[in-house]
């Protein structure tokens, strides 16, 4: 039997042809938009239909006749199945890049962008740039003088070792082009000119082999790498053997800084210092891998912020910002952040409140806040 864990725009695409249906024909047949389903095969396999989209994927996979199914079958070519047979380890690598480029640069560069819609009260705008290793890659602009590059990377590891190796030796390459990327942009050539200072991981896992205790322990490995690797080695971050993927599987894995944000037979979500991992099990309820993206685009945003802010003050210097972007801002995101919306889900808010405390940020805004009305008198 052809079954789909879920759907992203190839998998649609391949579904519908399949069917041998047009696009338009297709959409009429889901009940959607012919802009939708063009939307999703645009986006490929980036691209995640929402849960009402995927359930009536489901709906017509399983009334597909015999013929449809094994066209689909074969188009698919076991993409989602390992050499064994059983299902291989399905991630989405979600990298956030943030640097602060000061409020001027922000309106400058924000003046041909496209405005987020989903920013809200932290007013932002993007647009796609090209990155060697990412398929997609965008850089979003807060008009409080932050940039966060945004990269998009699926990955089939055969182990969780094999990926965390990958996360901290692909952190190099990643800061440096970032450097170089944001400094064209702005066109500064000056040595001391805006540098990213560290890459945060989401990740979404959308297929994998394991069952029970050892999908939960793997959900909080993919947080928490480090217990993965030797990242002291002479050639950078290396293997530690695989027994001790092995061993912490089969035992289980635990770490003080991690903080479950998932629901019982609906997800299994993590957070910690290190990055987030989360995994659907109902898609219909669970959180949208959007709605993660959007809170983490917020908090690195503030948390470079603050940054920022925390460096002046280090260095000897009263910090300084506009009256917009000064200590009632961050009041005011304190606010935000950790006071529930009327409109926000139990999930929703678990997973925020996981994030920003795992990250430290409401810490951080009260210093900078302090620091900034202290400057203001």
């Amino acid at each position: 039997m052809v079954m789909v864990q879920r759907w992203s725009g190839r998998e649609a695409r391949l579904l519908r042809e399949a069917k041998r249906m047009s696009i338009r024909d297709f959409a009429e047949y889901l009940g959607v938009s012919h802009r939708g389903v063009s939307k999703w095969e645009a986006g490929g396999e980036l691209y995640f239909p929402r849960s009402a989209s995927q359930a009536v994927l489901d709906t017509v996979l399983a009334r597909a006749s015999d013929e449809e199914k094994s066209r689909f079958a074969e188009a698919l070519g076991g993409h989602a199945q390992s050499p064994s047979g059983t299902a291989g380890i399905q991630v989405d690598s979600h990298k956030f890049l943030p640097v602060f480029i000061g409020i001027d640069h922000a309106q400058r560069l924000r003046a041909h962008m496209t405005q987020d819609a989903a920013a809200g009260w932290m007013e932002s705008s993007s647009t796609r740039v090209e990155h060697p290793e990412a398929p997609m890659c965008t850089l979003h602009v807060f008009a409080c003088g932050v940039a966060v590059f945004h990269l998009v990377q699926p990955r089939e590891p055969a182990t969780l070792t094999e990926l965390a190796v990958w996360r901290y030796r692909s952190y190099a390459s990643d800061l440096t082009w970032a450097r170089a990327t944001i400094r064209e942009l702005l066109d500064a050539n000056h040595p001391l000119g805006p540098s990213p200072q560290y890459v945060l991981s989401l990740y979404w896992l959308a297929s994998s082999p394991w069952t029970g205790n050892e999908y939960d322990t793997a959900l909080r490995l993919l947080s928490t790498p480090s217990v993965l690797v030797d990242r002291g080695a002479p050639d950078g971050p290396a293997p530690l053997e695989g027994s001790v993927e092995k061993a912490l599987l089969a035992t289980g894995f635990d770490h003080p800084d991690i903080v479950s944000f998932g629901v019982r037979g609906v997800s299994t979500g993590y957070a910690g210092w290190s990055g987030v991992s989360y995994a659907s099990i109902s898609q219909e309820r669970s959180l949208t891998v959007d709605e993660l993206v959007d809170c983490e685009l917020t908090v690195q945003a503030l948390w470079c912020f603050t940054h920022q802010v925390q460096q002046l003050v280090e260095e000897g210097q009263d910090p300084s910002m506009p009256e917009s972007y000064g200590w009632r801002f961050l009041r005011a995101a304190y606010s935000r952040l950790s006071t529930a919306r009327a409109q926000e889900t139990a999930q929703h808010c678990l997973m925020r409140e996981a994030i920003i405390n795992t990250s430290g940020l409401t810490e951080r805004l009260r210093a900078a806040q302090d620091a900034l009305r202290e400057s203001a008198n």
